[in-house]
């Protein structure tokens, strides 16, 4: 639940390097910090606030903010509901149809930070995509990081190098994350997080080298999720530091 990798590690061969899977390991008590600030209160208030369908109708905010974008249909949408679960009075629209986020949706945790769910590229992505996603990439200041999603069972893309590409020529910080874990055998995503794994060694200079395994069915590598978020935003300070 905590560490999804963990449970792959028995197939992996003993010549292949681990450390890059376990880069952020805070402890169970910074995981704990991090899970009072995504529950609300009077005083720390978690709601959805606004969406956007272009740079210039954003919201001018403050707090740190975090990204999340991705192709159509790679769990986006699922992946913010299950980060929000521990306030089910956020609702968070999800849909099977391919290219349902047509807008910037933007979700408040407390005075914390801000989380927002971009539209997403490839398959029936909207027409606009590029002059609503990069204006904001480029010009959003108090963004702090951008989460990349990947489908662990269908592995890197086209479109995600592209997206990867626009990342890395803008010199911002990114994150991959790795959907779906529970969709495949163990098999199918390890070949995938190894390839995954080479192109980040490899091809990038801003990424951050950790994958994050995440499913937002079971709830595996959420609650990592969560703490790597409020460690990037200030929100929590972990106990060990670590390169982010």
């Amino acid at each position: 639940m905590l560490y999804p990798f963990s449970v792959l590690e028995p197939y992996l061969d003993r010549s292949v390097d681990r450390t890059p899977f376990q880069l952020f390991h805070p402890s169970v008590e910074d995981m704990v910090k991090a899970e009072k600030i995504f529950c609300s209160s009077p005083s720390h208030r978690i709601e959805y606030y606004t969406s956007a369908e272009r740079m210039e109708h954003a919201p001018t905010l403050q707090q740190p903010e975090v990204c999340f974008i991705g192709r159509s249909n790679v769990g986006k949408s699922s992946l913010i509901r299950a980060l929000f679960a521990l306030t089910p009075e956020v609702k968070v629209r999800v849909s099977k149809t391919p290219g349902h986020t047509k807008k910037m949706n933007f979700y408040r945790v407390g005075r914390a930070f801000t989380m927002v769910d971009m539209p997403g590229y490839g398959y029936k992505a909207p027409k606009d995509f590029v002059e609503m996603v990069t204006p904001y990439l480029y010009t959003r200041k108090n963004l702090v990081r951008t989460f990349l999603l990947v489908d662990g069972g269908v592995g890197l893309q086209d479109s995600d190098l592209d997206a990867m590409e626009m990342c890395e020529d803008i010199r911002h910080p990114y994150v991959i994350v790795v959907t779906k874990i529970d969709k495949c055998g163990p098999g199918a995503l390890l070949t995938n997080l190894l390839t995954l794994q080479n192109v980040v060694k490899t091809q990038t200079s801003c990424c951050f080298p950790q994958l994050f395994l995440v499913s937002s069915l079971h709830f595996q590598g959420i609650y990592l999720q969560r703490c790597f978020m409020c460690h990037l935003t200030g929100s929590v300070r972990l106990t060990d530091t670590c390169q982010t």
